[in-house]
């Protein structure tokens, strides 16, 4: 951040009094800026024993595959962000159940949350952002060709639980691997 967006004038970076990190801090009208962690919200939507995937129309991971998920959107609730995300991928309608992950992705300051949805109906297809959609069954799941490491984990954890016939609410923190060290 080079300009100060309410007045346009230059930020430095600084720790403002009372703070501990370095914040943007606009030289002119003394407005702080926080940059804080990114929302991805999605839905598992079931129906019966399968679960709804799309396979990726668009970078990251174009061409892999995802449960519908996406940034959440200011005034909404993260139910309401869930719904509108599967609508917008799999043109699906879903009555958003129980959270289900909260995943803290901290080296790219994100926060995914993903709920367990039920499939109102099976009229659905790829949206905008979608090669294509479908129903799998877990033996048919394209675990190879999952575009995300929080959407893995969250159908591992959905696929446990569901064999253990009580679903919980699931926390994690995924981090980066640690650095190969150069001899």
């Amino acid at each position: 951040m080079k300009y100060c967006s309410d007045c346009g004038a230059n930020v430095t970076l600084r720790i403002p009094p009372g703070d501990t990190l370095p914040r943007h801090v606009c030289a002119s009208c003394g407005t702080i800026h926080y940059q804080n962690p990114k929302i991805v919200v999605g839905a598992i939507p079931e129906w019966g024993e399968r679960i709804l995937l799309c396979r990726r129309a668009i970078e990251p991971r174009h061409g892999y595959w995802t449960l519908p998920a996406g940034f959440m959107e200011n005034a909404e609730s993260t139910a309401e962000a869930a719904a509108r995300e599967t609508l917008e991928e799999a043109c699906a309608r879903i009555e958003v159940g129980a959270l289900f992950t909260l995943i803290s992705v901290p080296h790219i300051n994100q926060v995914h949350i993903v709920y367990r949805a039920r499939l109102l109906d099976l009229e659905f297809g790829p949206g905008e952002e979608s090669l294509e959609v479908g129903l799998f069954e877990e033996k048919d799941i394209p675990w190879d060709d999952i575009a995300f490491r929080t959407i893995s984990l969250t159908l591992r954890h959905y696929f446990e639980d569901r064999r253990r016939g009580s679903f919980g609410t699931h926390n994690a923190s995924i981090t980066l691997p640690p650095m190969a060290t150069i001899p």
